[in-house]
């Protein structure tokens, strides 16, 4: 028998926990990982191969592009919100046993409710609810979303039971509609439900004028026919407190769910979503069975701190190796590093769109190095819309960073593509910094050889020195003799007459190495700045410090 896609054959493990033991459907889910499995699960490894950055812009761009989805970093956060997840999954199934008749139980209750139209009826008074609720919180940017997808790809989304002729559904992920309504809310249920089985419960149920309660009940018996373990409601900031009746029934709404359901339900959502679970003490355990999560950006260290041990170094240490430029530093400076938190905040999102985005103008401008003054033009640039937000945040005024809190961060995708419009039109302006200093006759007749099949190594020196030797000679004319030198030099390069020393415009001197002097003075806004980036790459000699120790002598 050939499973569906997303789906795989039971195979039982004991897990060793009293409480488990018997149990098919936890002892079907993957072993619980210990800390170092879990975070090799959930690591990304991108592959960075030396050769790739010496490859052109255009096809750098397309490989650093790929770290905005493909970078993941596990910190102690992922393992806290992992952790819970395990729990939550596996506890709710203690109460619902397909070997001891426990899931059958609550199929008899759920069809009793469907039945009556009353959520409290029952048929068996023994049968517990076991599952709880987790509200997890935290700002756009910080990886709510995508940390709990890696994590959920960690199990297998359906499991057949074969001996027990069952399918079980692991987890179950739903987004809240943009209407803010309750009832879209369960008929995105039935549609995912669909989506997975090949179903049509939506137009069974969902087309019909069924009240919300109605719809619970529903839900819960599906939920029960397929042991869905984990319902996952993300973006629940777009409920609508006013359409759905109140924030009060709203919280009873996602009480429901778990204890009428029996299903563990993870309530994610922006710090809107806040005061639907803070209406009272009362309501707020209630929303909260299991506690609740909420994310910060990531923190700054205090300056004693050891930068290495904390979340903010650990990231951003390993975000910086994936670097395809060709005068990339192995290490950040403290300065950059510190204007990298300002500018983003500690939001994980910005930080990596921020890296990426600043990685492919260095690429663009030919300057191959993230320097302070890109990261701040990358940032005035294109990261316009999230200004309001990041100001907010570097106020630490609670009023104005909820007001701020789930601003869309903008989609990269379109900048990048800008960016690669703008590095294909300046291609020939790189070209003049690098090969033949602002010769755009020298680049014409590059090109044109180049479009005849002589691309190589040897045509720079060959058309440098064709205009050394006859400057007042028209391209028609040049190519003949470049081209019989190329011919010839396939077996003797030329041997050229005294070379000029090639000067560096002012304008150009981004482009040269980075411990040069005049690259410093390129990237300082005045001679003080100078002075300051002289003095850290110890360029100046401290002859107090020198006349200190001769003293101490």
């Amino acid at each position: 028998m050939t499973l569906p896609s997303g789906m795989v054959r039971a195979v039982y493990q004991d897990t060793g926990i009293p409480s488990y033991h018997g149990n098919p459907l936890i002892e079907a889910l993957p072993p619980i990982p210990g800390r170092k499995q879990l975070i090799a699960g959930l690591s990304e490894a991108m592959e960075l191969r030396p050769t790739e950055v010496y490859l052109d812009g255009q096809t750098r761009v397309h490989i650093i592009a790929q770290l905005l989805d493909g970078f993941f970093q596990p910190l102690a956060r992922h393992i806290e919100l992992e952790s819970k997840i395990s729990i939550m999954l596996r506890q709710g199934y203690v109460g619902r046993n397909i070997a001891t008749g426990d899931l059958s139980a609550h199929l008899q209750n759920g069809y009793e409710r469907i039945k009556s139209g009353d959520l409290k009826a029952f048929r068996f008074d023994h049968v517990e609810s076991t599952a709880k609720s987790l509200v997890f919180i935290g700002c756009s940017g910080s990886g709510k979303t995508s940390s709990l997808n890696r994590i959920l790809a960690t199990y297998p989304q359906m499991i057949h039971h074969p001996e027990h002729n069952f399918t079980q559904i692991v987890f179950l992920k739903i987004d809240c509609p943009h209407d803010g309504a309750l009832k879209s809310l369960c008929h995105n249920f039935f549609r995912e439900i669909d989506s997975i089985l090949g179903t049509d419960y939506v137009r069974r149920y969902g087309e019909k004028r069924h009240g919300v309660e109605t719809m619970i009940a529903l839900m819960s018996q599906l939920a029960n026919t397929y042991a869905i373990g984990l319902l996952v409601i993300d973006e629940i900031q777009h409920l609508n407190v006013r359409a759905s009746g109140g924030a009060e029934k709203m919280l009873n709404f996602f009480v429901t769910l778990v204890n009428e359901i029996s299903v563990p339900v993870v309530m994610v959502g922006t710090p809107k979503a806040r005061p639907v679970f803070e209406t009272d003490l009362r309501s707020a355990r209630r929303g909260a069975g299991f506690g609740s999560i909420l994310w910060e950006p990531l923190r700054q260290p205090a300056p004693e701190e050891n930068i290495n041990k904390t979340e903010w170094g650990a990231f951003t240490k390993k975000l910086w190796r994936y670097q395809w430029l060709k005068k990339a530093s192995d290490t950040i400076s403290d300065d950059l590093r510190d204007l990298w938190f300002d500018l983003s905040q500690g939001i994980m999102d910005v930080v990596i769109k921020l890296f990426v985005l600043s990685q492919i103008r260095a690429v663009v401008t030919g300057t191959e190095r993230i320097t302070p003054n890109i990261m701040k033009k990358v940032y005035h640039d294109e990261l316009k819309p999230i200004h309001p937000m990041m100001e907010a945040l570097r106020s630490g005024d609670p009023s104005k960073i909820a007001q701020y809190s789930d601003l869309t961060i903008p989609d990269v995708d379109k900048k990048i593509l800008e960016l690669s419009a703008l590095l294909e039109s300046s291609k020939d302006q790189i070209r003049k910094s690098v090969q033949y200093n602002g010769n755009d006759q020298a680049i014409r007749l590059h090109n044109l050889l180049v479009d005849m099949g002589h691309e190589s190594d040897l045509l720079e020196p060959l058309i440098q020195r064709a205009f050394e030797e006859y400057p007042d000679l028209q391209l028609k004319y040049l190519m003949p003799i470049i081209l019989d030198w190329y011919h010839s030099s396939e077996k003797t390069l030329p041997v050229t007459g005294k070379r000029k020393i090639k000067s560096i415009k002012v304008k150009e001197w981004y482009t040269l190495e980075s411990d040069d002097l005049r690259f410093l003075h390129s990237q300082a806004a005045n001679e003080d700045e100078m002075l300051d980036a002289a003095r850290q790459s110890g360029l100046v000699f401290n002859s107090d410090e020198w006349l200190g120790s001769g003293n101490q002598a």
